[in-house]
């Protein structure tokens, strides 16, 4: 029975019109490269950036086989497994970091385009440089989050570039002639004595964000050994406790497979991966029960493309699981998100620290 692409399940953590596990974009971009993905064999295809499934699915529905898969979510990788394993497709890929092993000679490569212009020309130079030289890169969108600079970055990497007719406010664009690969190399910056190093598509670049800003600026001295930097991104509040204090040890984790290398970059360039272990884990689901007094939070108001404001909650809950009584959840939030309420129910008596124009820096003590 042929795969239902609308079958395929959401993250289950979350809801909204716009995280739907299939999009139209997925499916113009299996629907163009259908005729590509006929004429290769087994271990000649990669994913790169499928949300749920639906394009490495649709692929394997399809006779493919030995299908390479990168996704930067866990969480994204964790649905794909859910949904393989309900159509009975779980034998027919791999899932890989972003790096050349994933694309050594590929010749067809499906990729749900990035926002960010840094992450695409990262893959590009991936593709280009470990992709087999006859490679097809098949990379689609949709047309709200694409911009003609996306052409621009695979110029540079691809000696033809086509682009499809749109189609449901979606849009493919091929890529073929791969030259001038390179191996991604993080962006660089020290700021107040802190080297940070940042991946392309990490949260803020190879910079502080004001939110982070004003939470580094209230962060007292962790009671105990460790403490924990929740959704760590490139790991600068990690780094920063790391130095501040040279007898703690720092747990860092996030999803994002990027935001993990960022981090471990970070804290190296710092000198304090010795004390810094960064982890990609689904909120703190690594963390045993009542083992943490500090814990360091400025959660995100993304899923991919989307803004919610379903994830900070999420993170308190297990925040609060990890926390020992009288730990201590120190969160940054938007004001405008108004999650002390959240914070009180979930994690126990919150107090404002701080609040700036835009954010605001809360303490919480577990019940």
């Amino acid at each position: 029975m042929p795969l239902s692409l609308d079958a395929l399940r959401r993250r289950p953590d979350l809801e909204g019109p716009d995280l739907v596990a299939v999009d139209a974009a997925d499916r113009l971009l299996l629907d163009e490269s259908a005729d590509a993905r006929g004429g290769i064999g087994p271990d000649e295809l990669v994913v790169i950036g499928d949300s749920y499934g639906a394009l490495t699915l649709g692929s394997a529905d399809a006779g493919a086989r030995g299908i390479r898969v990168h996704q930067d979510e866990l969480l994204g990788e964790r649905a794909l497994a859910a949904n393989a394993a309900e159509a009975g497709l779980d034998a027919t890929f791999t899932s890989h970091p972003l790096d050349g092993d994933l694309l050594r000679g590929a010749r067809l490569v499906l990729l749900r385009l990035p926002r960010s212009l840094r992450a695409l020309d990262d893959i590009a130079g991936l593709i280009a440089r470990h992709a087999h030289p006859d490679v097809a890169v098949y990379a689609g969108g949709r047309l709200k989050h694409m911009h003609p600079s996306m052409n621009d970055v695979l110029r540079r990497r691809f000696d033809r570039l086509d682009v499809s007719h749109a189609r449901q406010k979606s849009r493919v664009l091929l890529a073929r002639g791969p030259h001038d690969g390179a191996d991604p190399q993080p962006d660089e910056a020290e700021i107040d004595g802190l080297r940070v190093r940042a991946f392309g598509g990490a949260f803020a670049g190879a910079s502080i964000d004001i939110g982070t800003r004003l939470l580094l600026a209230h962060l007292p001295e962790p009671r105990g050994d460790e403490a924990i930097d929740l959704a760590c991104g490139t790991g600068v509040v990690a780094a920063t406790l790391a130095l501040r204090h040279p007898a703690l040890r720092v747990v860092a984790c996030d999803q994002s497979a990027i935001a993990v290398a960022s981090a471990r970059a970070t804290a190296a360039a710092n000198e304090v991966a010795d004390r810094v272990t960064v982890r990609r884990d689904d909120v703190l689901s690594a963390q045993a029960d009542a083992t943490a007094t500090f814990i360091a939070l400025n959660p995100p108001f993304h899923a991919g493309a989307a803004v919610t404001d379903g994830l900070a909650p999420r993170m308190f809950a297990d925040a609060a699981r990890v926390l020992t009584p009288g730990g201590q959840l120190w969160t940054v939030w938007n004001s405008a998100l108004q999650y002390r309420g959240a914070l009180e129910r979930l994690v126990g008596p919150t107090r404002q620290v701080a609040r700036d124009r835009k954010f605001t820096v809360t303490v919480s003590t577990r019940r």
